[in-house]
């Protein structure tokens, strides 16, 4: 059951980190010319929120 809940959270974490990176290019007023820099940034930003998602979620599985 665990990877079905890791699969969702991946899941919603490529569609956040996607929404955020156009919201970035928005704010910008363009989008980002280099694939590579989107990718990267899009890559920095899975990153924080799947540290920041899997800890909680650790957090969480803790026995009290």
């Amino acid at each position: 059951m665990e990877v079905i809940y890791y699969t969702l959270i991946a899941a919603g974490l490529y569609f956040m980190s996607d929404w955020i990176l156009d919201r970035i290019e928005i704010s910008r007023g363009e989008r980002f010319q280099n694939r590579a820099l989107r990718s990267l940034v899009f890559f920095v930003i899975i990153l924080v929120l799947a540290f920041l998602t899997f800890g909680f979620v650790n957090f969480l599985a803790l026995p009290s």
